[in-house]
């Protein structure tokens, strides 16, 4: 049930907490503490490679991506086996063991195949993050139970059986359902984090824009946290790292407190960013990054 003081719909002072943990390690996303990374690569979508080594049943390379990208920063790996020729109900526990095997960060489960959550999420200690659910009816349906019988936290997209509106309000309504949906299952509401959706400014120029009005709008009205696909911002674009860092910073100040992105190439910025608001004390994440980070002298 939610917690005390957290009914969905009512505005929330309260920082509601999202506790997702490992076996050995737990991740807090919370408004008031530093922004949780949450590393994208182990995702063979669009990476030829990294899907040929799956099928062939080659897992080095994702050996070597969850240990770089724990040493790049992330706080959790997100988990992705969803292409094509992969038996995913098969894949995504291999993997996601494999990857808890590896390091100590929670996992984060990306994937909307019902069956394949149910077997990862049988043989995984702790507390798994869901990416994600959306306010499709039979969307819902078949995957906030999941989240509920496994104790689960989840990702809510702001997009429903219509696509993705482009008017912030009509997310805002999306994100109601899926919270009170969450709610009335006995998820509480602090275990549903929503993704106001980032989509390209090189398609539309109001389009980051719409995403930040969105991050808002739901932290004014839920006070739940927020997770977002940072890159998407710049697909299509010149110089992708350029937009994805300057629009991370627009949806940290907005808001966002977690994001799905590359850490090699962000989490310096966040660390910055942190520190300019605030959650870094004495800029010591800032400084002990830069310190294993900075390069190293001729």
């Amino acid at each position: 049930m939610p917690s005390k003081g957290a009914r969905a719909g009512a505005p929330h002072t309260m920082n509601l907490k999202t506790v997702i943990r490992s076996e050995k390690k737990e991740v807090v996303i919370s408004r008031d503490l530093p922004f949780v990374v949450i590393g994208e690569k182990i995702n063979p979508t669009g990476r030829k490679k990294l899907t040929a080594a799956l099928k062939e049943g080659d897992y080095a390379q994702v050996v070597k991506l969850a240990l770089s990208q724990v040493a790049d920063g992330a706080d959790v790996l997100d988990v992705n086996v969803g292409v094509p020729m992969l038996d995913e109900v098969k894949m995504l526990p291999l993997i996601a063991k494999l990857v808890s095997e590896t390091v100590d960060v929670p996992l984060c489960l990306d994937s909307a195949h019902r069956e394949a959550l149910v077997a990862a999420l049988s043989t995984m200690q702790g507390k798994a993050l869901i990416n994600s659910v959306n306010g499709e009816e039979a969307n819902m349906e078949r995957l906030l139970p999941v989240v509920k019988e496994f104790g689960a936290a989840v990702i809510g997209l702001c997009m429903d059986d219509t696509g993705i509106p482009n008017d912030p309000q009509i997310r805002l309504g999306i994100a109601d359902k899926i919270i009170n949906r969450a709610v009335q299952l006995g998820i509480a509401i602090e275990d549903v984090v929503i993704d106001p959706l980032v989509m390209t400014v090189g398609a539309d120029d109001h389009a980051g824009r719409n995403t930040l009005k969105t991050i808002e709008l739901v932290v004014e009205k839920f006070g739940v946290n927020l997770c977002m696909g940072a890159s998407n911002v710049s697909f299509g674009l010149p110089d992708r790292e350029a937009i994805n860092k300057s629009f991370i910073s627009m949806a940290m100040q907005a808001g966002v407190n977690s994001a799905i992105l590359n850490p090699s190439q962000m989490t310096a910025t966040i660390r910055a960013a942190d520190m300019i608001l605030g959650r870094d004390p004495s800029g010591g994440r800032y400084i002990r990054h830069w310190r294993a980070h900075k390069p190293k002298e001729e």
